[in-house]
């Protein structure tokens, strides 16, 4: 079982369950090793979704757990997507939240694949610490 320090890994969490076909959604590329589908409710024109299909809570776990072959292939998956949806020419934004503090929602690794507008800075100062 894959676990790492911000919590456990919960079988009933969104992804797991659209990994397993019982929330339906709208993929764009999928493998023995990854699934990118569109966020549902999506914060820029391009807004999609890299999920590895592995019990994987965040990102420091799954680069301590996950074999280098789920490694490269969920990294290839994401520059595979950005590459077709012709994201590279004008730039794009890869997120992934790890733990409380960054706004984790759901205990299964994510990468969010944003586009199609000027984003903005990464962060933006709202209580006046830097």
């Amino acid at each position: 079982m894959s676990v790492d320090a911000t919590q456990p890994y919960d079988d009933g969490n969104i992804f797991a369950r659209l990994l397993r076909g019982e929330i339906p959604s709208r993929r764009v590329y999928e493998d023995e090793h990854v699934v990118v589908f569109h966020d549902i409710a999506p914060w820029a024109p391009t807004h999609l979704l890299a999920v590895p299909r592995g019990r994987y809570v965040s990102w420091d776990d799954f680069s301590a757990n996950a074999s280098d072959t789920e490694i490269a292939a969920f990294t290839r998956a994401i520059g595979k997507v950005a590459r077709d949806a012709g994201l590279v020419e004008t730039g794009y934004r890869l997120i992934a939240n790890a733990g409380r503090d960054s706004h984790q929602e759901v205990p299964h690794l994510h990468v969010h694949i944003m586009a199609g507008r000027p984003l903005g800075p990464m962060l933006v100062e709202n209580d006046g610490r830097k």
